[in-house]
């Protein structure tokens, strides 16, 4: 049977490890690796990202400062000209790369309006004509802006539409920056664009560039890898990060090609691009993963400021400037590792930054073959050592390979790769569980010992509950803040004598039934009977944090259980029943108890016996239910009423007991106002007021009498004819139990 197991394990590792490998190849997708693949790569960017400002490239920004300002978005041609010039020839810019599309013509100068008219209603009015030919250089809005635009490094931006989204080819499109063949071929992963969206020709002719801005997103909408380069038509178009660098750097054509390896008999090609001078290394796709920095790093400028020339020359002197916009509804806002409100301009900033130092990353051409390799042996290796030598040698046989995996990953970041390692790692961490998934069968085993131990101190289904986590629960002993609970029925002996023995027994089975329901409800444990009274407790073995509140609750519970219950007594001739509750909150010693013969698991300590003398108290003010200062402490949800401070027979130190009213927000008028009189009188009795107590009380008792009151009464009568001595703290001392 053992030879059986140890083949059946055998066989579940390999069909585990081949269905890693076959998402490794690509013949299936499991999505939990997918996603554990982003947060490691998250993690890993997040950590060794750099910090710091970097001004070489800084963005202008078209942010709600400056729309109200200048006025809406789209702004006038002439606005626009002003900008480019203001952008070159006061600050000396590098270059300018517009995050932004001029798609539409301005007529906004009313420039065709004049036309118009010339053409018909003035057509002979020579004044009206020659007045048209000295204006209308100055209102051609387009014109100025593509003059503007003429000669100088400037990259317009566009949008390619996706396969799917429609095929509209509007605007005009430049030739593009690499032939076909340059890569020979690219894989990219993604269907060619249908279509375009680009700028008019009149703006496009005069610049020597454009890029596409369309971003890209993974599976869970966060962009972490952009292509540098997408395949439309009969070539592949460069981003605008890429096209706005290569205009920085002279405007020179862009060179492309594949490099190519042989490693372990396998050939290998890495397609890169060369962009002003800089070799850029893609993945097999034509993407590159963006080489974010942390925080901030670069400067945002309003372009109002431009406009107005207040902005300081050496801001932007020299340095790349990307047009984009972060104000609200024009805003271009992405999923980020660092944020889930990102600016899209600044993704290309992020790009043009890494190309300039060399960090932009790629996933090399054997990635998948490394990690298929990686899944294969690893799977081998620790599916024999699990075999072999169980689950502790295996663990930390899985922790180390665990760290070589993560060394592995660090040291290919280094050199600027990104190799997914999720698949490996998932082969180290699944394995492992498969193994350990033979504890199941120990863990039935403990579920039998549990339901055996505890079933008959908590209900069933907690015991159920409470199997699922074997190990968690012990009877071992411990020391724990809980809540104890004792009721008893009052006058028991003059009950019990009333009734021949088989009725009381079906009496007492009756309400023990209903009083252990309650407590079961509230995810007690029933420590024990003695005889008529109910001894039950809150926070072991089940961890509540809520023990005090479950405990009040039950006592009052209990008491409102008793109407009905004696409804039932008194069809069946039986007498009415009334019970005192004690309920105290403490450290406690719990586990299990007794001796050779006999054990038990149950509740020991101080806390223990103090909630004992509370059931018995009970009955001394005439009311249902007693808990002391640690309860009420402890228990936000019910509002209290302050009986008395007592010393009970063996403890010096007193202690405060309350009755609980029930839950604070739901208490009648009536009873907050006798709470709050009642506690007028007390504190006035503890002050040896007595007039002012006993008028207090007698208004009580006049509008509800309550045994209680007339304890209190009866003391002050007392006090009195025999006055308390100088030192008297108020404190009423029980010298029985």
């Amino acid at each position: 049977m053992k030879r059986v197991s140890r083949l059946a394990q055998a066989g579940l590792s390999a069909l585990f490890v081949l269905a890693i490998a076959a998402h490794v190849g690509g013949l299936i997708s499991i999505a939990p690796m997918q996603r554990a693949e982003a947060w490691l790569y998250d993690a890993w960017l997040k950590r060794t990202a750099p910090g710091g400002t970097d001004d070489r490239v800084a963005i202008l920004d078209i942010d709600e400062a400056s729309l109200k300002r200048v006025g809406r978005w789209p702004w006038g041609r002439d606005t626009m000209t002003a900008l480019v010039k203001q952008l070159f020839d006061r600050y000396g810019v590098a270059a300018v790369g517009f995050d932004v599309v001029f798609a539409e013509p301005d007529t906004s100068s009313g420039l065709a309006t004049l036309k118009q008219l010339a053409r018909r209603d003035l057509a002979g009015s020579r004044d009206f004509q020659a007045a048209l030919g000295k204006l209308a250089p100055r209102l051609d809005y387009d014109a100025r802006f593509a003059a503007a635009l003429a000669e100088r490094p400037v990259s317009l931006g566009y949008y390619f539409i996706p396969a799917g989204y429609g095929d509209a080819k509007t605007g005009m499109l430049l030739p593009p920056s690499l032939p076909a063949a340059a890569f020979a071929p690219l894989h990219p992963g993604l269907p060619p664009p249908a279509g375009y969206g680009a700028n008019l020709a009149e703006f496009q002719r005069g610049v020597p560039a454009a890029g596409f801005f369309n971003m890209r997103a993974d599976a869970d909408g966060t962009a972490r890898r952009m292509n540098l380069v997408t395949p439309f038509g009969a070539g592949y178009y460069l981003a605008l990060s890429a096209s706005t660098l290569r205009v920085a750097f002279g405007g020179d054509p862009v060179t492309a090609g594949v490099e190519q390896s042989d490693l372990l008999g396998r050939h290998y090609r890495a397609p890169w691009i060369e962009v002003g001078g800089i070799r850029v290394p893609l993945s097999a796709d034509g993407t590159v993963y963006v080489p974010y920095r942390a925080g901030s790093p670069f400067p945002y400028i309003s372009a109002a400021q431009v406009l107005a020339g207040t902005v300081a020359p050496a801001r932007l002197e020299n340095r790349i400037v990307l047009v984009g916009s972060t104000a609200p509804g024009l805003t271009d806002l992405r999923v980020t590792p660092f944020s889930n409100v990102f600016p899209g301009v600044e993704i290309h900033a992020h790009l043009i930054a890494g190309m300039l130092d060399g960090t932009v990353r790629s996933t090399p051409p054997w990635a998948r073959d490394a990690r298929l390799l990686a899944v294969l042996l690893l799977g081998a290796l620790l599916t024999a050592v699990l075999l072999r030598y169980g689950p502790i040698v295996g663990l930390l046989a899985s922790l180390a390979l665990l760290g070589l995996l993560l060394a592995a990953y660090a040291a290919a970041w280094a050199r600027f790769w990104v190799v997914p390692m999720a698949a490996p790692m998932f082969t180290v961490f699944g394995l492992y569980a498969l193994n350990t998934a033979y504890g199941f069968f120990a863990a039935t085993r403990s579920k039998r010992q549990i339901t055996r131990l505890f079933g008959q101190y908590v209900p069933r289904e907690l015991a159920d509950e409470m199997s699922k986590d074997p190990a968690h629960y012990t009877m071992e002993g411990q020391s724990r803040e809980m809540t104890v609970l004792f009721s008893d029925i009052r006058g028991f002996t003059n009950f019990s004598e009333r009734l021949p023995p088989a009725e009381l027994a079906e009496v007492l089975n009756a309400y023990l039934s209903t009083m252990t329901r309650i407590i079961q409800q509230q995810r007690g444990t029933i420590d024990k009977y003695i005889g008529d009274a109910v001894m039950a407790f809150w926070n072991a073995p089940l961890d509540l944090a809520d023990h005090a509140t479950r405990a009040v609750q039950t006592a009052l519970d209990m008491q409102a259980a008793l109407p009905q219950l004696n409804h039932d007594f008194a069809a069946r001739g039986w007498p009415e029943v009334k019970i005192g509750v004690g309920v105290n909150s403490g450290r406690m010693s719990v586990g299990n108890m007794g001796s050779e013969f006999r054990m038990s698991y149950t509740v020991m300590g101080d806390a223990v016996n103090l909630g004992s003398r509370l059931e018995g108290i009970t009955k001394q003010y005439g009311v249902g239910i007693l808990a002391t200062q640690p309860t009420v402490d402890a228990d936000p949800a019910h509002a209290f009423l302050k009986i008395d401070v007592v010393r009970v027979k063996g403890k010096e130190t007193p202690v405060a007991i309350y009755e609980p009213l029930g839950v604070s927000g739901a208490l009648a008028d009536p009873v907050r106002q006798d709470a709050a009189d009642f506690e007028a009188a007390f504190a006035s009795y503890q002050k040896q007021d007595w007039d002012a107590a006993e008028a207090r009380l007698r208004a009580l008792n006049a509008r509800a009498p309550r045994p209680l009151y007339d304890v209190y009464l009866e003391r002050i009568a007392h006090f009195r004819a025999d006055p308390p001595p100088a030192d008297w703290d108020g404190v009423f001392v029980y010298t029985t139990k």
